[in-house]
């Protein structure tokens, strides 16, 4: 399986990310924000967004002269030992509850695994709950916005085999059936934009999703809402976008 060669919005913010701990990494002892912003020559409007959001995360703490050092999730995740993976997903998982919250919806991470579509982890609640899986989410990446935003980051041949194995078959009056038109929509949609889903698979729910591709493992990070609240859905992707880079880096440490 190959990927599609475009790099994602949250690819970038986490390629900056790095470049910031690796500084930090560098400075045991602390370093500012000036040195910082020197040595990896990122602009200052970058780093005011990167740096709270790595302070949120526990990726580097600030210390009384106000330099940077690393934080606890950075020792954590970035250690090589048994526990590594558990702590991945602890964290993910937490991320998840809280997004969960800030959002209103339920939240997913998923990813593609062998040529199928696996949800990995989700929060959901009474007031959220999840969507009903009325049909194998494997069967029907071409009407979900998660199975489309996995979908979007394979390249042509990949695409070609997963619906080889997997047809596009009619789950609502909205769904696309077309491979045509199907290959159409995923070859249009900008990196930058939530994938949606309106009652393409399920009646009475809508979806957005965003992709978070590590290395050579696709995934995206999305969410659900019912119909009722299909109203909240775009401030809810643009919430959704703008986490997936935490997620993202989580999972490339």
């Amino acid at each position: 399986m190959a990927l599609r060669p475009e790099p994602t919005a949250p690819f970038h913010s986490v390629q900056h990310a790095l470049r910031v701990l690796e500084v930090v990494a560098k400075h045991s002892s602390g370093v500012s924000d000036a040195a910082i912003a020197r040595e990896t020559r990122l602009p200052a409007h970058q780093l005011a967004e990167l740096l709270p959001m790595l302070r949120r995360e526990g990726y580097v703490e600030q210390i009384a002269d106000g330099g940077y050092v690393g934080g606890e999730s950075l020792s954590l995740l970035g250690s090589a030992g048994s526990g590594h993976g558990h702590a991945v997903e602890t964290k993910l998982q937490k991320a998840l509850t809280a997004l969960r919250d800030s959002v209103g919806a339920a939240v997913y991470l998923s990813r593609y695994v062998d040529g199928e579509v696996k949800i990995t982890q989700y929060a959901d609640g009474p007031r959220m709950p999840k969507v009903n899986e009325w049909v194998d989410f494997r069967s029907a990446a071409h009407a979900m916005a998660i199975g489309k935003c996995l979908l979007t980051q394979l390249d042509h041949d990949g695409r070609r085999d997963h619906l080889s194995r997997h047809k596009t078959v009619r789950l609502t009056s909205r769904t696309t059936t077309s491979e045509k038109v199907l290959f159409r929509k995923l070859d249009s949609q900008p990196a930058t934009v939530p994938v949606l889903d309106l009652q393409e698979y399920a009646v009475g729910t809508v979806c957005a999703a965003v992709p978070i591709t590590a290395g050579h493992s696709v995934g995206c990070l999305a969410l659900s809402l019912p119909l009722a609240h299909a109203h909240r859905l775009r401030q809810a992707a643009y919430t959704l976008n703008r986490e997936a880079a935490p997620m993202l880096l989580s999972l490339t440490i």
